[in-house]
């Protein structure tokens, strides 16, 4: 008897091995930015400093599903980045056993959070929490977190630090969703006030005609 449900033990066991989803998730970069875009979603609280850097793009077909941000804690008195990234998830047709990633340029301080997916559809406009300019003497954090609103109407907020206060949602992508990421980054200071991400921008693509 003992044998027996020893067995069953273990079937239950590689049953649920082999039910569970695997998703495989690759790093896109910059091998689709040839994509065609609709528009751009922007925000208009973003800060002043850096640069906007270089777009990644979905590759064709594929939609931002979900997300990731990197992410640096609360530094209590030495300098604080507060977010330094955005990662967008990219999927196919509701299939996400088969993801990439894009993400721009990000910054070099915190950890990634684990990814945020809609329930159903793809993201379609995002609103950033940003601390405006601290001044001279003052410590920079810049954005601070970001939500996506879902096709599907859900909202998805990061796991960002509290600093700053939230702006006005962007325009909506209408049919279609987000397909692209570029970041405007202030570059390492090198032992100055770091404010790292400053504001992200969206590319929008439309759906194919079917």
């Amino acid at each position: 008897m003992a044998s027996l449900l020893g067995t069953v033990a273990v079937l239950a066991v590689l049953s649920v091995g082999l039910c569970e989803e695997k998703n495989f998730l690759q790093r896109a970069g910059v091998a689709f930015t040839s994509r065609p875009y609709r528009s751009l979603l922007t925000v208009a609280n973003g800060e002043q400093f850096g640069n906007w850097t270089w777009p990644e793009m979905c590759p064709d077909q594929f939609f931002a599903v979900g997300f990731s941000i990197r992410v640096e804690s609360n530094q209590y008195g030495s300098d604080d980045t507060a977010m330094n990234g955005i990662r967008l998830i990219c999927g196919k047709d509701g299939n996400r056993s088969f993801l990439y990633s894009v993400e721009s340029h990000t910054g070099y301080f915190g950890d990634w959070s684990n990814p945020q997916y809609c329930p159903s559809g793809v993201l379609s406009s995002f609103q950033l929490r940003v601390e405006t300019h601290q001044g001279l003497f003052g410590d920079d954090t810049a954005v601070n977190n970001i939500k996506f609103r879902c096709s599907s109407n859900p909202t998805l907020e990061g796991t960002g630090t509290d600093w700053g206060e939230y702006g006005h949602w962007s325009q909506n992508c209408g049919e279609g969703g987000i397909c692209g990421i570029e970041t405007k980054m202030e570059e390492y200071q090198s032992g100055l006030d770091d404010s790292s991400l400053n504001d992200v921008r969206f590319h929008c693509c439309a759906r194919a005609q079917k």
